[in-house]
């Protein structure tokens, strides 16, 4: 009895060490696989579509279609502010890699500006490249964040 209680504490010793590390391997290879790309900001209804000097006090620019356009002006994906001008585009990573997206990719607000604040232009865009700004790690998601760098207003 005591030869089959020693057996079977090896066994069960070699399990915890052997196959404890082979699932980890398998975990973090599919691990690798579960991410996403998120591109979120904010959209203010100023001239140049950011932040104005007074911060907090710049108004926002609600329900403005925000586009990613790639290439020559590809849409590849579109979000439409909140309330409080913020906008988020998810991406999958394993259609898009994030060196092209970030040297290839632009931000577009084509919504004009006057429907924010009647003083402000009615032709013309808005548009800004992207800036990688790190990773998050949610559970076994790998978040890759990009913000826009900074809106500029292209007159039209």
């Amino acid at each position: 009895m005591a030869l089959n209680l020693k057996s079977l504490l090896f066994v069960s010793l070699f399990i915890a060490l052997v196959a404890a590390p082979i699932a980890e391997a398998q975990l973090g290879l599919i691990s690798g696989l579960l991410g996403l790309i998120r591109i979120q900001g904010t959209v203010f209804c100023t001239s140049n579509g950011n932040m104005g000097v007074n911060g907090t006090e710049t108004p926002v620019f609600p329900n403005a279609l925000v586009q990613l356009q790639c290439g020559a002006g590809n849409v590849v994906s579109s979000a439409t502010t909140n309330g409080s001008g913020v906008f988020s585009i998810v991406l999958d990573p394993l259609q898009f890699i994030l060196s092209s997206l970030l040297t290839n990719c632009n931000l577009v607000v084509n919504t004009p500006l006057s429907n924010c604040n009647s003083k402000l232009p009615s032709v013309g865009c808005l548009l800004s490249s992207l800036q990688f700004i790190g990773n998050t790690l949610l559970g076994l998601l790998n978040v890759a964040n990009i913000v826009p760098s900074g809106f500029q207003f292209l007159a039209g």
